[in-house]
């Protein structure tokens, strides 16, 4: 199997079909968005109750507490609510202000609204990481 570097994990892992997004939205975080590659983290452990699941990639702030969470799928795998659901469970362990899920061809992000009868809100476009600590 090929093999791609990780520029988070900092080694070489096969290159799956979730890592070639996975390593596509890394890419688009630091160049576009200008997150730091130091302040991102890739294949994170994490429990919710007494589940253990890995994050994806989670991306925090200056403070170092979490930022966003980005679930990757496969590109064949639909964007459907069940992802976004995953997704936004795993934020109840992590508290992250921004929620992102992609699967290569179509991306969606969410932002938090504080309010707790619509807690997450579809964003039109994503902000860069200095402005997501605003």
């Amino acid at each position: 199997m090929n093999q791609v570097w990780d520029p988070l994990r900092k080694k070489m892992v096969p290159l799956t079909p979730e890592e070639k997004v996975r390593q596509w939205f890394i890419s688009v975080l630091r160049d576009s968005l200008k997150v730091p590659e130091h302040m991102m983290m890739s294949e994170v452990s994490l429990r919710f109750g007494q589940k253990p699941f890995r994050a994806d990639i989670l991306v925090y702030g200056r403070d170092t507490s979490p930022l966003m969470v980005v679930e990757c799928k496969r590109e064949e795998v639909e964007i459907s609510r069940e992802v976004l659901e995953q997704a936004l469970k795993y934020n109840l362990v992590l508290g992250a202000e921004y929620v992102v899920v992609t699967n290569g061809t179509r991306t969606f992000g969410f932002k938090s609204t504080g309010d707790e009868a619509l807690p997450f809100e579809q964003m039109k476009s994503f902000p860069d990481w200095e402005a997501m600590q605003e």
